[in-house]
């Protein structure tokens, strides 16, 4: 295998959860390039239809599922939708997530169980009930979206749920590798830095000393500039590679 074909998608189907908008969006457009069938999974239909038009540009397979994932019998109506359409599902990117922006002291039991129920609960709806598929037949990649949220505190905005849910991500994802590798499916987790979403108000005067100027490479990024690094992910180009947490920002980290 060559290099370049080793990044290769082609006869792959890649489900996205969160697809309809922002990183979702911008990793269902990448694996579609990378020649993979995308099943769209939001809540929105009139955003699915727009993404379902954009990777129909690009000569990819694609199907909408309209579904709350934190709902079990939703999720399994996903996957068996996938499967009528396309026979077998080969890439599960677990990306939909929610975020509230409040100091631990004013977080309502409400906003703690909304923000576990989407990032933690529905992630893990979805690992499971797409670990069975890809487990029975013996292959299968799991990437779940974490985030350097895991690893440091936010500020100058506090976000205590929005933390701890994926640091609970990244240690599933590790979790599931170690079980799930003998059965011929990879688990591993994109945790991104800063970048430009409608949940990241990147732009805001307010945000530029935290989240700009203590980043080594001065900037954000752009949903796009992690697509590559999906198909990385979900490809054989890191067929060695489970349990890790891949960190994409921009050296924020580092200090």
């Amino acid at each position: 295998m060559s290099v370049m074909s080793s990044f290769d998608l082609s006869g792959k189907t890649a489900v996205v959860t969160g697809a309809t908008r922002g990183l979702g969006r911008a990793f269902a457009r990448a694996l579609a390039e990378a020649g993979a069938n995308i099943v769209i999974v939001g809540r929105d239909a009139q955003a699915a239809g727009e993404v379902e038009r954009e990777l129909a540009e690009v000569g990819a397979g694609t199907l909408s599922v309209l579904a709350d994932i934190t709902v079990r019998a939703e999720v399994e109506r996903v996957l068996a939708e996938s499967l009528e359409r396309f026979g077998q599902v080969d890439i599960l990117i677990n990306n939909a997530g929610t975020c509230v922006h409040r100091p631990a002291l004013e977080v309502s039991d409400e906003d703690w169980r909304q923000v576990m129920s989407v990032n933690v609960d529905g992630l893990w709806i979805a690992c499971q009930v797409f670990g069975r598929h890809m487990t029975g037949r013996g292959s299968g990649n799991i990437v779940n979206i974490g985030s350097i949220s895991a690893q440091i505190v936010n500020r100058p905005q506090w976000q205590p749920g929005y933390n701890a849910s994926k640091a609970a991500v990244h240690q599933l994802t590790k979790s599931l590798a170690a079980e799930w590798a003998p059965r011929g499916v990879r688990v591993n987790a994109l945790a991104p830095g800063y970048v430009k979403t409608d949940m990241a108000p990147v732009d805001q005067p307010q945000f530029r000393r935290h989240w700009i100027e203590d980043v080594p490479q001065q900037r954000y990024a752009t949903p796009e500039e992690l697509g590559p690094a999906i198909v990385f992910l979900a490809s054989d180009a890191s067929a060695f590679m489970t349990g890790a947490v891949l960190v994409i920002d921009g050296g924020y980290t580092v200090f």
